[in-house]
This record gives structure tokens, C-alpha cells and sequence, in this order.
């Protein structure tokens, strides 16, 4: 029998808190789903500011919601290995949010790109307040077909449930999409809500929180597709 996928969860884990409960929940669906099994360790973000050992050592990433997180540095640290790298990422909520802080940094350049529930008067706020907060909202999202969203749901119009207070600043929306995170889904007012990186076997960020609709009986696609793409990475190794 293979060895059990390794999936390496980016944050620091809060039984009390849904998401994260939905998180080893959505994993296990869609590792039944898909006949393999998994280990899901948390990895607790202080940590990883001075060892990325677990990180290395994962088959796939995923970055979950609760931010701020204890650190910022380790998260970053960790979303950077698996961009540079070729590991399989998925980020959802503060997940989505700290994928745009670490690519603004270490791709486009501005290094100072920061998040407002960290420092709310940076002069250069790539993640802010949403004008109106989605906490516990189910609202539509339209994907751009052939993305690799599309692609996963098999459709282009979907409903997903959000618990975040922030998002991608409209103002460096353009800057992020023209410089190689592009946005490829999308709400009703046109605020990015799905984020992939071209060329990543799997690097694909939700505003959303996925893994609250995931069910034994449906197993959620972009759940299923991180493991899909962990398991082709496995192989080509």
C-alpha cells in the first residue's frame, strides 16, 4: 500500500472555531472519495518563521482560515515554499488573504504589501476590510471558464459560504492579476473571490471557505483536486 498522503494544514488550530473542524472533515471526505489515505498535521505558525521541516515534508499545503494568525512571518514562509516549490496550496480565507501578502512580497516586489487586520494604516494595504463584512453569508461566485476552478466544479456560477471580514484591496486588484495571481472568480460586484497561479500544478486561493459545503456523500471539488494534484506531484517524483 502507498504511504499516506501527507497534508500539512497552515495555521494554528482552534477546535471551538468551525472552518477548522470542516477542515479535517473535508479532507477525510475527499480522501474516501478518492480510495487513499491522508495524515493531516496542523502546523502552528510561530514555529515556522525558523523551521520549515514540516512544510518540505508535506505532499500538499493547505492554509486555512483564522487569521491574523500567531505569526505572520511563519505563514508567509510556509505559502512561499509551496509557490516556489511546485507543492500542491490551497488557501481558503485568511488563507486567500495571506497568499496575496506573501506573492505581493516575493514576486511583485513591494515589500512593505500588507494586511489591515495586522496593521490597518500600512501605507501599502494589499488585503482590506471589506465593505461589508461576509461573515457567515452564502452568496454566489462567478468562475472564469477554463480556469482550473471551472475546471473542478464543472460549472461557472457557484454558491459558497464565507466567514472572513477582508479581502483583496480593490485598488492592487489589477497589479496582482496582470503580475501572475490571477483572479478567475469572482462576486456579484466584481471583488475577486478565487485566485490561481498559471503554471503551479495546484496553487489556488478561495475568499470562501470551501470546506463548509463539503459533505461524505459530495466531497468538494477544490478539495478533491488539491489531493489529486499532491497524488500526480507524488508520482512524477
Amino acid at each position: 500500500m502507498a504511504p499516506a498522503l501527507l497534508v500539512a494544514v497552515v495555521g494554528d488550530f482552534d477546535r471551538t472555531f468551525a472552518p477548522h473542524t470542516a477542515t479535517n472533515d473535508a479532507l477525510a471526505h475527499a480522501a474516501t472519495r478518492l480510495g487513499i489515505e491522508i495524515e493531516i498535521p496542523w502546523l502552528a505558525t510561530e514555529p515556522l518563521e525558523r523551521d520549515l521541516s514540516a512544510v518540505r515534508a508535506a505532499d500538499a499545503l493547505w492554509c486555512a482560515p483564522g487569521s491574523p494568525y500567531r505569526s505572520l512571518a511563519g505563514a508567509l514562509a510556509a505559502l512561499r515554499h509551496g509557490r516556489e516549490h511546485g507543492v500542491p496550496t490551497l488557501g481558503t480565507c485568511g488563507g486567500f488573504q495571506h497568499m496575496v501578502i506573501e506573492y505581493a512580497r516575493h514576486v511583485l516586489g513591494f515589500e512593505d504589501a500588507q494586511h489591515a487586520e495586522y496593521d490597518p494604516y500600512a501605507s501599502q494595504l494589499f488585503v482590506s476590510a471589506l465593505t461589508c463584512s461576509l461573515a457567515g453569508k452564502t452568496m454566489p461566485v462567478s468562475l472564469t471558464p477554463g480556469s482550473r476552478a471551472a475546471e473542478l466544479y464543472g460549472v461557472t456560477e457557484v454558491e459558497e459560504r464565507y466567514y472572513c471580514d477582508f479581502g483583496l484591496n480593490p485598488g492592487h486588484r489589477r497589479t496582482l492579476h496582470d503580475g501572475g495571481l490571477r483572479v478567475t472568480g469572482v462576486d456579484g460586484e466584481e471583488e475577486a473571490r478565487v485566485l490561481e497561479l498559471p503554471g503551479h500544478p495546484f496553487y489556488v486561493a478561495t475568499l470562501f471557505v470551501p470546506q463548509a459545503r463539503s459533505t461524505p456523500q459530495q466531497p468538494h471539488p477544490l478539495v478533491t483536486g488539491l489531493l489529486r494534484a499532491a497524488l500526480r506531484a507524488r508520482r512524477r517524483a
